[in-house]
């Protein structure tokens, strides 16, 4: 008899490269799409059908366990053992792009979905396989380095088109790198693909604020 078991074993402490990957792609392509191709209203209205689409499907999922084969290939490679029989990240990862950009300037936005996007996975994929000095639990020195490696990166790259120096646009990306660096070890019960982006876009506005770095 064929095997139809897919019990999902997978946990925050496994590395699971293709929800890491696809986290990391889907992230840098909306941020490259909005930043370059798309206004506000576009990116608005096609992040929220996608939002209404994936709320659908997850339903689906959680309630109609009989149509689990359908979303045996998505399951197996992109949810977690938790996510089995309630939504998936997936939701409070859309919701936080969406409200990232309904609410705030596009390059702004841009560096806080670039922050989801590359300094999140990347800080999980180090702190798992070499993480070993800890400061609070479940977070390593290691992860937050390379936590503050991506976002730094994601803002300067993001705003050397924006500064008015170079010197201004790296003094900014150290600060908000550093802030959200210590945002992100914080042990909060929020899902951290809402908290992260709206955090560094927040915190982004007020250094932009104090530098004088326009974003319009």
């Amino acid at each position: 008899m064929e095997n139809t078991d897919t019990t999902i074993v997978a946990t925050r402490k496994d590395l699971q490269l293709p929800r890491r990957f696809f986290h990391m792609g889907s992230g840098v392509t909306v941020a490259f799409i909005y930043n370059f191709l798309l206004t506000h209203q576009q990116a608005v209205s096609i992040l929220g059908t996608i939002a209404c689409v994936l709320y659908i499907m997850e339903q689906v999922r959680i309630n109609y366990p009989e149509f689990s084969g359908h979303f045996e290939q998505f399951s197996k490679y992109l949810l977690r053992a938790e996510e089995q029989l309630k939504e998936s990240a997936g939701i409070p990862f859309v919701m936080g792009l969406l409200l990232t950009i309904l609410s705030f300037p596009k390059p702004i936005a841009v560096v806080s979905i670039l922050t989801l996007a590359i300094a999140d996975p990347l800080s999980a994929l180090i702190g798992i396989k070499y993480g070993r000095l800890r400061v609070v639990a479940h977070k390593s020195i290691e992860g937050s380095l390379a936590f503050f490696a991506g976002c730094f990166t994601s803002t300067a790259l993001v705003f050397l088109g924006y500064a008015p120096t170079t010197g201004t646009a790296l003094g900014l990306a150290f600060f908000v790198a550093f802030t959200v660096g210590v945002f992100e070890m914080v042990p909060i019960r929020l899902d951290d693909n809402l908290t992260i982006p709206l955090f560094t876009a927040a915190v982004t506005w007020l250094y932009c604020i104090i530098l004088e770095i326009p974003v319009y």
